[in-house]
């Protein structure tokens, strides 16, 4: 497969009142095309901060890029001036915002701002946008397109204007399509049309997409892998199924086990995950996610786990994966929702029964 993008030891970090804040840390991974990547994490882990910096849109200063590579089709974007990375923003790589009402320009109407980035980055004439504009709107689901590029954001609902926000997005038809959060402020129903809107559109665009999530299952019918953020690092990378079927960090037996089902697994209290993210003023020594581990050894209190490889695309950064380590399965709540989610969709369970 053509890889499209590559993160390469991505170190990203601010300057605040309270000091050095290290959003990233040491963030390596693979895109290739046509292919979803799901990033999730809570708040903080560093999800935005990422793909921000992909696009270039922190501030700098505060912000900075302290160490590491970002090659875009083997190109690299980290040293390339802001009048150059204005030719591939809306161009080579698009993104998507979680708040479609802040993103969208209130005092212009929706067809106008698809065909800005028409008539800037494809050249087209009036005429020409115009119409394409239409064409977007009814292909991402809208009615009476003809209507709608003429009225502004705030005579759409909130999902039509997720769909506006995506047609603009895909209307230089980009390489890398970035989806911060974009079903977040919607509810269940719309954000269902929505994720499903997005492959279908890709499929038939063949864009790559880096979709970003702090629920695991939100992207459990979308991404092809998932990439686990928690304290500005990633944790645990895999396919799909491994991440749902055979997880290994304990950070993501957290998520996969507050992740709430239809039925809430017959009544069963939702798990939270104990305690709060660190500190990246002051990053702990160690494993981040110590602190906050049921599993924690002293060493995780001493040195940082490197990424043990469990398959040739599953990788896992925790000391249980260790040769030494003591033999820890998932808890029960996390065994119950595999067993649940591997009936569901008709997977094996690859996690033993816990004794």
């Amino acid at each position: 497969m053509e890889k499209i993008l590559e993160v390469k030891d991505l170190e990203v970090s601010f300057q605040t009142y309270g000091g050095e804040v290290k959003a990233v840390r040491g963030v390596s991974f693979d895109l290739y095309k046509g292919e979803t990547l799901a990033i999730v994490g809570e708040s903080g882990s560093g999800k935005s901060v990422t793909t921000q910096t992909i696009m270039k849109l922190i501030p700098m200063p505060p912000g900075k890029i302290a160490n590491g590579q970002i090659l875009f089709n083997g190109d690299d974007i980290v040293p390339k001036t802001e009048k150059q990375m204005e030719k591939i923003r809306g161009k080579e790589i698009s993104m998507i915002f979680q708040d479609p009402m802040t993103s969208l320009n209130p005092t212009m109407r929706i067809g106008r701002q698809i065909m800005e980035v028409l008539i800037k980055h494809q050249n087209m004439s009036t005429s020409s946008a115009t119409e394409r504009a239409v064409e977007l709107l009814r292909l991402v689901g809208i009615p009476m397109p003809e209507k709608r590029i003429k009225q502004y954001p705030h005579e759409f609902s909130g999902g039509m204007r997720q769909r506006a926000m995506i047609a603009i997005a895909l209307a230089a038809s980009p390489k890398l399509l970035i989806a911060d959060e974009p079903t977040t402020a919607l509810d269940v129903t719309i954000q269902a049309q929505i994720l499903e809107l997005m492959k279908d559109l890709q499929s038939k665009m063949d864009t790559s997409i880096i979709f970003i999530t702090h629920d695991l299952g939100v992207v459990a019918n979308v991404a092809d892998r998932v990439a686990v953020m928690y304290g500005g690092q990633i944790v645990e990378t895999g396919t799909v199924d491994e991440i749902f079927y055979d997880p290994r960090h304990p950070y993501t037996w957290g998520l996969l086990a507050s992740m709430p089902s239809v039925d809430n697994d017959g009544g069963a209290e939702l798990t939270a995950i104990p305690g709060t993210p660190p500190d990246l003023t002051n990053p702990p020594k160690g494993d981040a996610f110590a602190p906050r581990n049921q599993y924690a050894m002293a060493i995780d209190f001493e040195e940082e786990p490197p990424m043990f490889q469990i398959s040739e695309t599953h990788f896992a950064k925790t000391w249980l994966l260790h040769p030494d380590a003591p033999k820890v399965e998932p808890p029960a709540v996390v065994q119950k929702r595999i067993r649940k989610l591997s009936s569901t969709f008709d997977k094996p369970v690859l996690v033993k029964e816990e004794k």
